[in-house]
């Protein structure tokens, strides 16, 4: 999510650094774009990219105070359940990640993950959650990973 790098003025360095990272650890990546800051182009792009896939989509950029900085504003205005846990993990992976406003989230079968705009800071959030990606894709996928009877506690 970046004007400059829409409008060809910068380099995308940091949608790049994802796609190596999320490669390296397994997952095959189907598309890499780039959008224009704003809640319409970016609440646009989520609900395109979500309909009908599986998966999940990690967003760059847009998630600090700066003034056209609303990713977190059009994600909300796209996902249908909040993940706080991984958002708040995200936050934790490093200091400045306290400045991040990023949210994740549920559409669909799919997982909406919002990361800092530069690469180290990205591929930082990204990698403190990606040991459980796999397990809340299988779950969005309606697949029980406890059978009932094995482990279960709740009567």
């Amino acid at each position: 999510m970046s004007d400059s790098v829409h409008a060809g003025a910068a380099e995308d360095r940091s949608g790049p650094a994802v796609a190596e990272a999320l490669t390296g650890a397994g997952f095959d990546v189907v598309e890499v774009r780039t959008v224009p800051d704003g809640e319409a182009p970016v609440a646009g792009a989520l609900r395109e990219l979500a309909a009908g896939f599986a998966g999940v989509i990690v967003t760059t950029g847009g998630t600090g105070f700066g003034p056209r900085d609303v990713t977190p504003e059009a994600t909300l205005s796209v996902v249908e359940r909040q993940a706080p846990g991984l958002a708040e993990a995200m936050r934790l992976a490093d200091r400045k990640g306290r400045l991040s406003r990023g949210v994740a989230g549920t559409v669909g079968r799919c997982l909406v993950l919002n990361t800092p705009g530069s690469p180290a800071g990205a591929t930082t959030c990204l990698a403190s959650v990606l040991d459980v990606v796999p397990h809340a894709l299988a779950l969005l996928a309606g697949e029980d990973p406890h059978p009932h009877g094995h482990g279960d506690t709740h009567g």
